[in-house]
């Protein structure tokens, strides 16, 4: 089977869709409302099914190239004092290879290197149903504001405050150490990303501004007050902490729409997940367009695979985000020293 596609948004979920769609030998546009590519720096942790789903759209090699491992991450409390492991050691066990970090820019630059098609700039899309009267598939790539699973799916799911932000940004020196460190009402994380660099988020109360942010984590064990004094707030990046709710009944929508990534399931960054589920996404749905005859089967295929995989992980993403920001964490740390070393 093979036809005409749009797909629209070309952040990761976007461009590995289209990638796919490719290799799948179907004729595709690209659309993006934006006039360029979000190329911040932050960092996504790639987990070993997510990397398994990279291989299998041929992008793997390129990715391995850029990628770090992330082996040692501790959570801690605002004295240092460590108090749990994070289950890095578990999943590369259990997967016989370890989770891998990479910045953003790098990651867009594979699928863009495997991208054999132009992306359509300021592209805004405002008739889906236009769209669809020109092609034979739809794919919504384009965020949490999803325009096509608006314009299919109406306004019921929409994003959801969840009362938090993050501040983002990227420190010119290695940490030393990493992982999480949870305070009351707030945490602080830190990564690698690349050598000589770490990738670091804080996430606050969504009123906070980044003026106060130094001072929120002033008294906090090395090197969280340094990073914060050695990057330069004009280059620290506010992201809105939300999610999608209620959960979408179908991620497709007609037999010719299909939704991945954001648009579907947008989901709090707790878990480290965002990137790997719409990577996952957009390898389940070419992969059932390659295999099925008809269009209408491969999306519930795709359907049956990612839904209630990806809402479940969005469950528990916004579940972790609740019992990391309590403000009475007498309890929460004391459940953490349960856990398993």
């Amino acid at each position: 089977m093979a036809g005409k596609a749009v797909v629209v948004g070309a952040g990761v979920g976007g461009l590995a869709t289209a990638i796919g769609l490719r290799r799948a030998g179907w004729s595709v546009r690209v659309l993006e409302r934006r006039a360029e590519l979000e190329r911040y720096g932050t960092a996504f942790g790639i987990h070993p099914t997510a990397q398994g789903a990279l291989e299998r759209l041929g992008v793997g090699q390129g990715f391995m190239e850029r990628a770090v491992p992330y082996r040692d991450g501790r959570i801690r409390t605002p004295d240092g004092a460590v108090i749990a492991n994070l289950p890095l050691e578990r999943i590369e066990r259990r997967a016989g290879r370890p989770e891998l970090l990479i910045a953003r820019p790098y990651l867009l630059d594979v699928l863009l290197g495997a991208l054999d098609v132009p992306i359509e700039f300021g592209g805004e899309v405002r008739d889906v149903e236009e769209l669809a009267a020109g092609h034979d598939l739809v794919v919504g790539a384009d965020g949490i504001r999803s325009a096509v699973r608006r314009g299919r799916f109406g306004g019921r799911s929409g994003p959801r405050h969840v009362g938090t932000v993050a501040w983002i940004g990227i420190a010119g020196f290695d940490s030393g150490i990493h992982g999480e460190t949870w305070g009351a009402g707030r945490f602080f994380g830190m990564t690698p990303v690349e050598p000589g660099k770490t990738n670091w988020y804080a996430t606050v109360p969504e009123a906070t501004t980044a003026g106060e942010l130094r001072e929120l984590f002033s008294g906090w064990h090395d090197p969280i007050p340094r990073i914060l004094h050695e990057t330069d707030p004009a280059e620290w990046i506010r992201y809105e902490m939300r999610h999608l709710h209620p959960a979408l009944p179908s991620f497709t929508s007609g037999g010719n729409v299909a939704l991945v990534g954001d648009a579907a399931h947008a989901m709090t960054p707790n878990l480290g997940q965002g990137a790997c589920t719409a990577i996952l996404d957009a390898e389940a749905l070419t992969r059932a367009i390659a295999t099925h005859a008809r269009l209408p089967e491969a999306l519930r295929a795709y359907d049956a695979e990612r839904r209630r995989s990806a809402q479940r992980v969005a469950l528990g993403s916004r579940g972790l985000h609740r019992f990391m920001t309590v403000r009475r964490t007498g309890l929460r740390d004391s459940l953490l020293r349960l856990l398993p070393a």
